[in-house]
């Protein structure tokens, strides 16, 4: 009885010994937030913001957040009406409520006024490993933008992509095409590889280059073809058409989230020699950077001829779950 009981403490120091399994993304809840009473309905400070919001849509975005574990995080949300003029909202109250893994109901973050910018950035401090949606709300007129937050454990597994010209069929850079962001039409399969990752435990990363100011008709392209809307990450430098130095913002991006986030990027996706230049800089390996359109296979990266079915079959599929705890 003696040896069994001896046995029995061995096994158990061995397994506690083990590292801790990483947790997966949790792309439920924040997903499916609890409704949200929101704040009371105030005038805006400024009269001329009155006016604003009463001619044109509100076209706010916020930039999505993703850390490692045991650090703090800050969010930042931009507001601005019409979809062209993208008039900033400056001086005006906006209120900020947190919902995500491992709570019952939103958490007021508190009320904080737009900057000259029509920005404001909201500490959201440490947090428990999970996915977090953050949602802004503009007292004067109770319109709402959400961004996320997602807090990583060290070497989660993670998969990339590039959107315009691989998982749309149009390159939104080479054409500006900007009125149809929201209508672009998607490759073959393109949803049910980004959908095959994400049940698979993978952390998705969208990173484009188009301007943080089309954020809001991106998202809404990523809700149409069901691909989920995070993490969203768009190029905040540049108020012109094309952003400057997109191959440079993108490696520098890749950079972060491998080195300081600590993420395992095991595949990127891309179109353009921009995405591959930018990939390679930030250390993924060419065997795992997969390229559709004109320059599939170019530089030693991976083509994916024509569009996603026979990826998806052939390479998606076969892929094992991600080493995380499903």
């Amino acid at each position: 009885m003696l040896k069994i009981v001896r046995c029995a403490v061995v096994i158990a120091c061995a397994i506690s010994a083990l590292p801790a399994v990483a947790a997966c993304p949790d792309y439920s809840t924040a997903a499916n937030p609890p409704t949200l009473s929101g704040p009371a309905r105030k005038a805006f400070s400024h009269f001329g913001n009155t006016i604003l919001a009463g001619l044109y849509q509100p076209w706010h975005m916020a930039h999505d957040v993703i850390v490692k574990a045991g650090q703090s995080a800050t969010i930042t949300g931009k507001f601005d009406y019409d979809a062209v003029l993208h008039k900033d909202l400056e001086g005006e109250r906006v209120h900020a409520y947190l919902y995500g893994t491992g709570m019952q109901q939103w958490q007021y973050l508190g009320s904080f006024i737009t900057d000259s910018d029509g920005k404001v950035n909201v500490p959201l401090g440490v947090r428990a490993v999970g996915d977090y949606v953050v949602r802004f709300v503009v007292e004067g007129d109770l319109s709402s933008t959400n961004g996320y937050l997602s807090v990583v454990d060290p070497n989660r597994d993670a998969v990339l992509f590039d959107i315009d010209g691989t998982l749309t069929i149009n390159d939104f850079e080479a054409y500006a095409d900007y009125v149809g962001v929201k209508t672009a039409t998607a490759y073959s399969y393109a949803t049910q590889v980004v959908n095959a990752y994400r049940q698979k435990g993978y952390q998705v990363i969208f990173l484009t280059g188009r301007p943080y100011w089309v954020t809001k008709d991106g998202l809404e392209w990523l809700k149409i073809q069901n691909m989920g809307q995070w993490h969203y990450h768009s190029n905040p430098y540049g108020d012109g058409p094309i952003p400057p130095n997109t191959q440079q913002f993108k490696t520098d991006y890749v950079r972060y989230l491998r080195n300081t986030v600590g993420l395992n990027i095991v595949r990127a996706y891309g179109n353009a020699t921009t995405d591959i230049a930018a990939y390679a800089d930030g250390g993924i390996p060419k065997a795992q950077t997969y390229i559709i359109g004109p320059n599939a296979g170019a530089s030693g990266t991976q083509p994916i001829q024509g569009d996603y079915t026979a990826h998806y079959s052939f390479v998606v599929e076969p892929t094992p779950v991600a080493s995380c705890r499903l």
